[in-house]
């Protein structure tokens, strides 16, 4: 492993500030990934979970190749939620207290569309985005991609699984005179192979973390068997032994996170829910409650939870197996961030031990038992 960002290729002025964050080992992806971006900058594909610190991989490259002193945007990422996307712009603001300011903005949905136009009109050289919002600003006329050269497609999977299948289609039509294109996604189902196929060259580096770094090495995956009538039980046995610990809780519907939040409050703890009918008035505030701990547990659905990153979670409870195998790795990747430990929990019933098995094989971790 490197020593330091120096030596990938990182400027001095950049690595102070990592520096102050406490950046200062590049994680996997970051040492695959920065020095092809930094000599070469040409188009990529990148396979890396949450928690692996691509936002670095893709953006101190990108920092240094914007022309500070031009006003127009020329560095475009997108993400599939206004909270990925304002935690990319807040990473990228930070990196840069030491270097040349880049002016960096966030446009997302569920916000003041007027005001965000507003500040389009300011000098800006990197905008991050979800991709229903960036459209609506370019149909106003409030946001040119004409001098688009570096594009970034975060989560580009997740986005896919969102629908935005043809809003992704339409940017990247409207960035013709990109340099490159970089494409970060934790799974490559067929419609990501589609979408690289329409808009990245073939000869388009790749790179994959081995399977052993897929999914954090730091979070510690655990099972327990527990049948269906028991799990209230378990749960809330759980969490009253966590002491200060904080944690995010997944079930599979939304009528499931429903019934778990009211009976674990009943039981006199401090959770909240996020699932698909809330409104965004109601998800940002308790977002903002369990950021700011006054709730320590929150229940979430897995789409509802798409962007969530809040430090210091010490475990991940699955009240059942995910459907799909990329939502385990989504879900337990918001654990064990920023070098810390964590604990991913699975309830399951003895049927699905063979599932438990399976996974093990596809993600090349190991799970272990406990009571």
């Amino acid at each position: 492993m490197s020593d330091g960002f120096k030596e990938l290729g990182v400027p001095q002025a950049l690595c102070k500030g990592l520096a102050e964050l406490g950046i200062e080992r590049p994680t996997q992806i970051q040492e695959k990934v920065i020095p092809f971006l930094m000599e070469n900058g040409g188009d990529l594909i990148a396979q890396a979970q949450t928690g692996t610190g691509k936002t670095a991989a893709f953006g101190l490259p990108m920092l240094t190749r914007m022309d500070a002193k031009s006003p127009v945007v020329q560095g475009l990422i997108i993400a599939p939620t206004r909270e990925l996307a304002k935690q990319i712009g807040k990473h990228l603001f930070r990196y840069t207290k030491y270097s040349e300011k880049v002016f960096v903005e966030v446009i997302s949905g569920g916000e003041d569309v007027q005001k965000q136009e507003a500040r389009m009109r300011r000098p800006t050289q990197i905008v991050v985005g979800t991709p229903g919002r960036i459209l609506e600003l370019v149909r106003r006329k409030a946001l040119s991609l004409d001098g688009v050269r570096h594009l970034v497609l975060d989560e580009a999977d997740e986005m896919l699984s969102m629908g935005f299948k043809e809003e992704l289609r339409k940017i990247l039509r409207l960035c013709q005179a990109r340099k490159s294109t970089w494409l970060f996604s934790a799974t490559f189902p067929s419609a990501i192979e589609e979408l690289i196929k329409g808009c990245m060259s073939a000869g388009a580096k790749r790179v994959t973390v081995d399977k052993a770094h897929v999914v954090n090495r730091d979070i510690d995956h655990q099972y327990v068997i527990c049948e269906r009538g028991d799990k209230l039980e378990y749960v809330t046995r759980f969490l009253q032994k966590r002491g200060a610990e904080r944690g995010l809780i997944f079930c599979r519907t939304k009528a499931g996170v429903i019934s778990l939040g009211r009976q674990l409050t009943k039981a006199g703890l401090a959770v909240d829910v996020l699932h698909g009918d809330l409104t965004q008035k109601e998800r940002d505030k308790a977002m903002r409650a369990f950021k700011k701990e006054r709730v320590q547990f929150m229940i979430s659905t897995d789409v509802a939870a798409r962007g969530i990153d809040v430090e210091g979670l010490a475990f991940v409870l699955q009240h059942q197996l995910p459907d799909q195998l990329e939502y385990y790795t989504h879900r337990s990747g918001r654990t064990a961030r920023a070098g810390r430990k964590g604990v991913s929990l699975t309830l399951i019933d003895k049927r699905e031990l063979k599932k438990v098995r399976s996974m093990e094989q596809e993600l090349g971790v190991r799970f272990r038992e406990v009571g």
